[in-house]
């Protein structure tokens, strides 16, 4: 088994929070569906993922989830009988997390979309 070599990322970088509503209930129940969802974000975004873990809480339920980058993560919580998801993106170096969030809107076709965006650094 070979090692990957991946690239060293500053502490920078963009932490995007999405709050998604009016998503089709279906969307949001799938842990598989979700699960590539979100890997296919992070290879949208120029990501690297290293591992992912993501739990359902039963039929017709919400899922909770998360894709461990080596640029940060990708994390999302759905509750179908809301039609909500709330999705925390960031990403450091190279990557786009922008890009990922552009997917999750495509793919969850939410009514409505409140982003916060956080730029982060290492204090000087």
């Amino acid at each position: 088994m070979s090692a990957h070599v991946l690239p060293l990322h500053q502490p920078a970088g963009v932490h995007l929070l999405a709050d998604m509503s009016g998503i089709a209930a279906d969307l949001l129940t799938s842990c598989t569906k979700i699960e590539q969802l979100l890997r296919d974000a992070a290879d949208v975004a120029g990501a690297h993922v290293l591992h992912s873990h993501f739990h359902g809480f039963g039929e017709g339920q919400g899922v909770t989830g998360v894709v461990l980058l080596a640029e940060s993560h990708i994390s999302i919580h759905t509750w179908p009988e809301d039609g909500f998801a709330a999705a925390d993106i960031f990403m450091c170096g190279a990557s786009n997390p922008q890009s990922a969030l552009t997917l999750l809107r495509l793919a969850l076709q939410p009514a409505g979309c409140a982003v916060t965006t956080i730029r982060r650094q290492p204090p000087r």
